[in-house]
């Protein structure tokens, strides 16, 4: 495997500064400036409306009645973001010392910036992206303090150490194997980070050296075992499709072709390839709250792991996923998750994911919903593709809205 280290791994940096004419977030306007969409507004106007007359039917133009249909959600907001249509968006982070500053990643090269909670959003611009012929899909960001992260396609790295006031691009070796596809900040001035084709390079000096968490590549791994027993792995196309991190660094990725599943624990020098025991191919997995794995198969299905820790026994739990596919899932709490999934699906559960109920407040987005992620127990966001961007509702935000 490529390593990264190189006790010369120095360059010129360029920082990227918010441009001088932006925005603020409270002054930028969201791409429908619809007053209705504030709950408590569309609330008052109903009742004064129906203190009137009743001297006609009441009639509710387009915008009005998607306000009407879309004030039913219970639990989420949509919010309204000022980007090109066709954007996926992929992560997002907030900084730990300002939970209100956050950023948000996505595909076209979108950075986007918010410091009212998520409420409102601004593009940020990324100079230093934007001298090269490149269009820029932005896969993950990781905060730990006021320090960043984050990386991209084709091979990007950016570094912040004020909270994302700027951002500097850290340069990276050309034999570096695969794309990268994450990044975990980990502790001052060090990181985490993963490519697609399974490669773990860790740094504790701004990105500068990396060191080669893993011995081999993924395909080196499979190539060395296939005689092993793994289905599937002379299929292999070394790449990932999904890799997921656990609060305790433990890694689970799923195989391209969804075809069987890898784990990494730290201090393991190879990846370790698991059979399914689904008939299915798999779409995603990912760690629960309570450390177990939860997984997902092509075409709805939902398995969760038996016990705890890595494990190859998987128990169904019978979801109403109305035939759509469901493609994440994330913990707000041990009991209560979030899964998402195809034309706007969104299901709960509260008793850890032994039973699940649909949510209906996605069903009149017409977008399908890649991502779940809870920034703790009051801050939730889901993300989807043409840009929509859902946010999560808990008491004091209903109370106050």
């Amino acid at each position: 495997m490529a390593s990264l280290t190189s006790p010369t791994f120095t360059t010129n940096t360029r920082c990227l500064q918010r441009p001088q004419n932006s925005h603020s977030p409270s002054q930028q306007p969201r791409l429908s400036q619809r007053p209705e969409l504030n709950r408590r507004h569309f609330i008052s106007q109903t009742a004064s409306l129906s203190s009137l007359p009743l001297l006609s039917p009441l009639i509710l133009n387009p915008q009005q009645a998607n306000a009407a249909a879309e004030d039913s959600l219970s639990e989420w907001e949509r919010v309204y973001l000022p980007i090109d249509p066709g954007v996926v968006l992929l992560d997002i982070a907030f900084v730990p010392d300002d939970t209100n500053h956050g950023f948000l990643l996505g595909t076209r090269q979108t950075i986007m910036e918010t410091k009212d909670g998520g409420n409102t959003w601004v593009q940020r611009s990324i100079p230093s992206a934007e001298d090269e012929d490149f269009n820029y899909r932005f896969n993950s960001i990781s905060f730990k303090g006021k320090e960043g992260w984050i990386v991209g396609k084709p091979a990007i790295l950016l570094y912040t150490a004020d909270s994302g006031e700027t951002w500097e691009r850290i340069p990276l070796s050309a034999q570096l194997p695969g794309d990268m596809v994450y990044i975990k900040a980990t502790g001052e001035k060090s990181a985490e980070m993963v490519t697609d084709e399974g490669a773990i390079y860790v740094t504790s000096n701004r990105g500068y050296n990396w060191r080669a968490a893993v011995q081999e590549s993924v395909s080196a791994t499979l190539n060395r075992t296939v005689s092993s027993g793994i289905s599937g792995a002379s299929y292999y196309t070394g790449t990932f499709n999904t890799v997921n991190r656990s609060p305790n660094g433990n890694y689970v990725a799923v195989s391209s072709r969804g075809n069987f599943y890898l784990t990494w624990e730290p201090g393991q020098a190879f990846w370790q390839p698991h059979n399914r025991a689904i008939a299915r191919r798999i779409q995603n997995m990912g760690w629960r709250a309570d450390g177990g794995l939860w997984l997902l198969v092509r075409g709805g299905g939902l398995y969760l792991s038996k016990g705890t820790g890595i494990s190859e026994e998987f128990e169904e739990i019978p979801v109403q996923s109305r035939g759509f596919g469901i493609l994440d899932v994330g913990y707000r709490s041990k009991e209560e998750a979030w899964a998402a999934g195809g034309s706007g699906i969104l299901l709960r559960t509260t008793n850890g994911g032994k039973t699940w109920t649909r949510d209906k407040a996605a069903d009149n987005i017409a977008a399908n919903l890649y991502s779940v992620k809870f920034i703790d127990d009051k801050k939730g966001f889901v993300l989807g593709n043409d840009g929509v961007l859902l946010r999560f509702l808990n008491d004091a935000a209903i109370l106050y809205a």
